[in-house]
C-alpha cells in the first residue's frame, strides 16, 4: 500500500477548495488529518482561540461523516509530526501556507527538518488569492500603496475553487487523539463564551450559506450600505475566512459572478475589499515587523501612551469613554466577537489620536477580543488609522465620532442597540454586554452613562495635532 500522508491542518478547516487535502487524496494512500496545539495556537487571544475550538469541533464532525477523523495532539509542531510519522509510517506531510512571522518561522523549520529526515514536506496555497511574492511593481519589489496594488491584481486570473474530495482514504488503524474538551480553548472567555456563541456562524456549510445569501441578496447594495453601522449590509465572511471555513477564491469567484449578473457597483466594491485583505498579507510577508513596530521609523519619537493603568485606556477597554459611537462599537465586539468595519476605524482613531494611546495597545486588545482576528488585517488596519503605517490615513485626518454618527448612524439605532445606560427599555443586545464582560469590572446597566467624555473631541484633536506638528519639526 502507498504510505499515508499527514494533512497538517491549521487555518484551513474545510473540505472544498483545499489544495493540500486534494493533493493528499491524489497521492493514493491513507490521509491522516492532524491539528496541533503548539505555542503558536496557544499564543492566540482568548476570543479567537475559543472560536477556533468551535471550528475544530465542526470540522471534526464533517471529517467523520466522510469516514475520516481529526487527530488532535499537543506539543511543538516538529516533534509531534515526527512522532506521528514514526507511528503511522507516513512519508509525506502537507499543509496550507500561513504568512504571519510566527507561523513562517515554525513552518520553515518544520519543512527543512522533515526534508532532512527524508520526508516529503510540502506547503500549498489557499489562504490568500495571490502569493505575496508573485505580485511585484514594474521596478521589482513589493507594493506599498493599495491603489496600484489593486490595479495590478484586479484582472489577474484566480484559480477556480477545487471541489471537495468524494472520499478521504482512511488508515487501517488511527493514531490516538487527545480530546478537544481537554484543550479548554475557551477557558479564558469565562462567562463571555455563552453570550458570544449566539452570534457565531461556524463551519464550512454555514460559511457557504452566508456567502450565497450575501451574493444573492445583499451584494448589489454593498457599496451604499456597507458603512451604515446599524444595517446588515456587509458579508460577515471575515469570521469564516479567518479559520479557513471558506476561501478567498470562493468569495472572489462568487463576487465576479455577481458583477456579471448585476448592474450595481456593489460586487466590484466587494472584490476590492478582498484585495485589501490580500494587500495586508502582501505587506506582512514583505515587512514582518508590521505587527510590532511603526512602519515609518519617525513615529518612534511620537509621544504615545502605553501604560495600561491610565484612566483613558481603562475607559476605552470598558466601553465607557463617554463617546456613544465608540462605546457602542466596543460593546458590539464584546457581545458578538466582531465589530462593524466603519466602527473599527472610528474606535481606533479615538484611541490613537484623541487619547494618543499607542496603536499596539489597541491591536493587542482586538487580538484578544475579536473572533475574526486576522494577523495581517489587524496590523495594517491599526497602523493605517494611526497614521504611521503603509498607505496610511494622514495623521491630521482625525475621525470625529459625532459627525461619523450623524452620517452612518443617523437614527441612533446602532447606539441604542448596544448602550443600555439611560434607556428606559434597553435592547437585549445592550443588556448582553453586562453578561459578557468580566464581573470584576463591576458594571451594571443601571449605572449612569458618563456625563462627559474621558477626553473631549476638540481637546483631544488639538493635543494630537500639536504633538504631530512637534514630531514633524
Amino acid at each position: 500500500m502507498t504510505a499515508p500522508t499527514i494533512l497538517w491542518l491549521r487555518r484551513d478547516l474545510r473540505l472544498s477548495d483545499h489544495p493540500a487535502l486534494s493533493a493528499a487524496v491524489d497521492a493514493g494512500g491513507p490521509v491522516i488529518p492532524v491539528l496541533i496545539r503548539d505555542s503558536v495556537l496557544k499564543g492566540q487571544g482568548a476570543a479567537p482561540r475559543w472560536r477556533l475550538g468551535l471550528s475544530i469541533a465542526a470540522h471534526r464532525q464533517v471529517l467523520e461523516g466522510k469516514g475520516s477523523r481529526l487527530v488532535l495532539r499537543s506539543g511543538e509542531a516538529l516533534g509531534v509530526l515526527r512522532e506521528m510519522i514514526e507511528e503511522t509510517g507516513a512519508r509525506a506531510v502537507y499543509w496550507t501556507r500561513l504568512y504571519d512571522p510566527e507561523s513562517v518561522a515554525r513552518d520553515t523549520e518544520v519543512k527543512a527538518a522533515l526534508k532532512e529526515d527524508g520526508i516529503e514536506a510540502k506547503s500549498f496555497g489557499g489562504h490568500v488569492l495571490f502569493e505575496p511574492w508573485t505580485v511585484e511593481t514594474q521596478q521589482g519589489g513589493p507594493y506599498k500603496v493599495y491603489s496600484p496594488y489593486w490595479r495590478a491584481v484586479k484582472d489577474r486570473e484566480v484559480e477556480a475553487p477545487l471541489p471537495a474530495p468524494e472520499k478521504i482514504p482512511a488508515p487501517a488503524s488511527w493514531p490516538e487523539s487527545e480530546a478537544l474538551e481537554d484543550w479548554q480553548l475557551g477557558a479564558d472567555m469565562r462567562r463571555g463564551a455563552a453570550v458570544m456563541a449566539e452570534h457565531a456562524t461556524v463551519g464550512e456549510k454555514a460559511a457557504q450559506a452566508r456567502l450565497g445569501g450575501f451574493t444573492g441578496q445583499k451584494i448589489d447594495a454593498y457599496k451604499d450600505k456597507r458603512d451604515m453601522v446599524a444595517e446588515d449590509g456587509t458579508s460577515g465572511l471575515s469570521e469564516n475566512l479567518t479559520y479557513g471555513e471558506i476561501t478567498p477564491h470562493q468569495c472572489w469567484h462568487a463576487g465576479q459572478r455577481a458583477r456579471e449578473e448585476q448592474s450595481g457597483r456593489g460586487p466590484e466594491t466587494f472584490l476590492k475589499e478582498l484585495a485589501w485583505r490580500e494587500f495586508a498579507y502582501h505587506l506582512l510577508h514583505h515587512f514582518p515587523k508590521l505587527a510590532t513596530d511603526n512602519w515609518r521609523d519617525e513615529w518612534d519619537a511620537f509621544p504615545w501612551k502605553e501604560d495600561q493603568r491610565i484612566a483613558e485606556i481603562k475607559a476605552w477597554k470598558q466601553a465607557r469613554t463617554g463617546i456613544p459611537l465608540v462605546d457602542a462599537a466596543l460593546r458590539e465586539m464584546y457581545v458578538t466577537g466582531r465589530m462593524h468595519n466603519r466602527a473599527r476605524m472610528i474606535v481606533a482613531s479615538y484611541l490613537t489620536k484623541h487619547l494618543m494611546v499607542h496603536w499596539r495597545v489597541g491591536l493587542q486588545w482586538f487580538e484578544d477580543c475579536l473572533t475574526d482576528w486576522d494577523p495581517a488585517s489587524n496590523a495594517m488596519g491599526w497602523q493605517w488609522v494611526a497614521g504611521c503605517g503603509p498607505d496610511a490615513a494622514p495623521y491630521f485626518r482625525i475621525f470625529n465620532p459625532e459627525t461619523q454618527a450623524e452620517k452612518f448612524d443617523p437614527d441612533e439605532r446602532y447606539r441604542r442597540r448596544w448602550i443600555a445606560e439611560g434607556q428606559r427599555k434597553p435592547t437585549e443586545t445592550a443588556l448582553s454586554y453586562f453578561e459578557a464582560i468580566p464581573e470584576t469590572w463591576g458594571m451594571s446597566p443601571d449605572d449612569p452613562y458618563p456625563k462627559a467624555p474621558v477626553v473631549g473631541l476638540k481637546a483631544g484633536r488639538e493635543a494630537a495635532l500639536g504633538a504631530y506638528e512637534r514630531l514633524k519639526g
